[in-house]
């Protein structure tokens, strides 16, 4: 196939922010994880499928199949829809404890 550029798994992206490597980031409707840490504006490869142990919301709790957002404010994924981006879903259970700050997602590759 003569138009086929990559599987597009992994993306070279610009920065929205100072990253550090295993950090989520937002750009435009494209949410993927940084491979290594990026000042602002700088490029840096990001992943934009697969499964990740992300920063969350503290005390919500999740279950398997939950819909994920990504809380660009807060740089967190969060179960609240409202004025965030759905990047994945839950496919681990979280308990809602206040030192539960780390969930299992997979991500879907864009966000809506």
């Amino acid at each position: 196939m003569k138009n086929y550029v990559q599987p597009g798994n992994t993306i070279t992206l610009t920065a929205p922010y100072a990253v550090i490597s295993g950090e989520g980031m937002l750009v435009g409707s494209l949410f993927g994880i940084a491979i290594t840490s990026a000042a602002m504006g700088e490029p840096v490869e990001a992943v934009l499928v697969g499964i990740f142990d992300l920063k969350k919301t503290p005390s919500q709790a999740w279950s398997v199949g939950d819909k994920l957002y990504w809380d660009n404010a807060a740089r967190e994924v969060t179960e609240t829809a409202t004025g965030n981006s759905l990047i994945g879903a839950a496919i681990a259970t979280v308990g809602n404890g206040a030192g539960e700050t780390v969930g299992r997602v997979r991500l879907n590759g864009t966000a809506v």
